[in-house]
């Protein structure tokens, strides 16, 4: 038996593998791994105002990028948290600083998501 750590999605996995020996067993076809996220996309240096989630979900929407303006109620990002959409929002007007996630990121609440000036 072999052990192997897999992460999927952020999320860790501990998996055994038994090797049931040569015998009557398929040659089995590789298959491609899936494409890496893109990195998150930042404007330079962080900004000094901190937009977090207020509950755990995962990013199914960047909705400004960085070096966007934008005004106070203005989504940044959309999360889905339990099976809803939920905008997280500018609190103040500004510039779009850094994007710090990625769309199909599950993220955990408190997460930094992005930051503006």
């Amino acid at each position: 038996m072999k052990n192997y750590t897999i992460t999927v999605n952020g999320t860790v996995y501990d998996v055994t593998v038994e090797d049931k020996g040569g015998s009557g067993v398929s040659p089995v076809t590789p298959v491609a791994a899936p494409k890496a996220a893109a990195a998150p996309v930042s404007s330079g240096a962080a900004g000094s105002v901190k937009i977090e989630a207020g509950a755990a979900g995962k990013v199914v929407k960047i909705a400004a990028a960085a070096g966007a303006s934008v005004k106070k109620g203005d989504p940044v990002v959309v999360l889905e948290v339990m099976k809803m959409e939920t905008p997280v929002v500018a609190p103040q007007d500004g510039t779009v600083a850094s994007i710090n996630c990625n769309e199909g990121q599950q993220v955990d609440a408190g997460a930094l998501l992005a930051t503006m000036n």
